[in-house]
């Protein structure tokens, strides 16, 4: 499925648009007019009739060139410093093999993907600025449509697996919930989706990690057998009127205990106090059903986080005022320490029998905070650098942001009378990369 196992994800799970992408319904229109023009001069017969100095300095005849045909050599690449980690490939594959070739004078697509010559990375791939991700040879007009929705694929999935990757850094190996899906279209999950895969296997795979996905749609993990994973939304919690801890009771009770419970706790902008209750409210269940001798009962009440979301525009009610928004509002460092102040203290100030007393403060204690709202790498890099007790952080619309990475395909050869000769543009050239791979179908 990538670099990690050196293996690429068959052609059939991007479920590609293939018939309207042979017709470059998604194409930049330049590209089509290109294949029409350069299939009328094919069949026209027409040869070169213009003059190339770089080529006649080399003694090369260009005047029998079959434009129409003409083969040439294109290189992928992108420009992200100080490295990009690289996603899509297989989508771009796929669109090659499914996609190559012309259509018939009855209008019958013939596909001459076989003709091509492909080297590519794996997905998962770190790259340096300007190196190759991918060489296709081939006669251009077969696969010149295909330059936008590849290019598409590459710059998408590689943005948000270098973003991913990027936050993994920043959080020293926390585990990242993968929350963009509310902010793009949903046709885009399955391969943001993926890509956030990638980077969390190639994480695991450099650091000799086990960082498990945590996905919150179930099309983000189609290309990979993920399953979306989630608690309560605020507008569950209003439909309890906002008593947080009668929701998360409902929830406990009705949702299979496999599914981890994360109490959602800022709705009433007191996230210690919504935390301490609803910690309270669910031990004593797990108590009762423990004493009770149902065990599997008891698994139902096992609080496994707490999410403070608390909006940019808010100061918790446990926060002091220091009269600087940044230090005041939203989930910020003295928050979340409040929050584990008063769950890693909470069993010595509740009334429990002796016997149950260590047991409760290994529950509080072992139930994690989960912040989300507006988190970056920088501003994980400012928790983690000021030790804010933080055990997971979710992340949204930046895995979308963060710096360029669009791609561009360059022609930097063409194959004339046999010979591959230099054919960029002024300020290309060919570039090689040692983790190129011939691909084969």
């Amino acid at each position: 499925m990538s670099v990690v196992d050196q293996k690429r994800l068959p052609v059939d799970i991007f479920k590609l648009d293939a018939a309207r992408i042979q017709k470059g319904w998604y194409s930049d229109h330049y590209f089509n007019n290109s294949t029409f023009i350069l299939g009328a001069l094919a069949e026209q017969g027409y040869r070169f009739r213009g003059a190339c100095a770089a080529l006649a300095a080399q003694g090369v005849d260009v005047s029998q060139v079959d434009v129409g045909n003409i083969e040439v050599d294109m290189q992928y690449f992108t420009r992200r410093a100080p490295f990009s980690l690289v996603a899509g490939v297989d989508e771009a594959l796929a669109m090659f093999k499914l996609c190559t070739g012309f259509h018939d004078d009855q209008g019958r697509f013939v596909n001459t993907a076989d003709n091509l010559e492909i080297d590519a990375v794996h997905d998962g791939a770190k790259v340096a600025p300007w190196e190759p991700v991918m060489r296709v040879r081939g006669r251009y007009r077969d696969f010149a449509i295909l330059e936008t929705p590849t290019l598409g694929a590459l710059s998408r999935r590689t943005r948000i697996a270098t973003n991913v990757y990027q936050a993994l850094q920043a959080s020293g190996g926390k585990p990242l919930l993968f929350f963009p899906a509310r902010f793009d279209i949903y046709e885009a999950q399955a391969g943001d989706g993926y890509a956030y895969r990638i980077a969390l296997d190639v994480w695991n795979l450099e650091r000799h990690d086990s960082l498990d996905a945590y996905i919150s749609t179930e099309a983000q993990g189609d290309w990979w057998g993920g399953k979306g994973s989630g608690t309560m939304a605020h507008a569950y919690l209003l439909c309890f009127l906002r008593d947080t801890v009668e929701a998360t009771l409902q929830f406990a009770s009705l949702i299979p205990a496999e599914i981890k419970r994360v109490a959602l706790v800022d709705v009433n902008n007191d996230c210690v106090g919504d935390s301490v209750q609803t910690a309270v409210a669910m031990f004593r269940r797990y108590r009762e059903h423990v004493e009770a001798g149902r065990p599997e009962d008891a698994e139902r009440y096992v609080l496994f986080g707490v999410r403070p979301d608390t909006s940019g525009d808010m100061i918790d009610v446990s926060v002091a005022p220091l009269g600087d928004p940044t230090l005041d509002c939203g989930v910020n460092p003295r928050l979340v320490r409040n929050i584990r102040e008063a769950l890693d203290t909470l069993a010595d100030h509740i009334d429990l029998p002796y016997r149950w007393l260590e047991r409760a403060r290994r529950y509080f204690r072992n139930i994690k905070i989960v912040a989300t709202g507006g988190f970056t790498p920088q501003r994980i890099q400012q928790f983690e650098t000021l030790r804010v007790p933080v055990d997971i952080y979710g992340v949204g619309s930046f895995f979308f942001e963060g710096e360029n990475n669009d791609f561009t395909a360059d022609v930097v050869r063409a194959k004339i009378d046999g010979s591959w000769h230099d054919m960029a543009k002024t300020g290309r050239e060919a570039r090689q990369s040692p983790q190129l791979q011939r691909v084969v179908y």
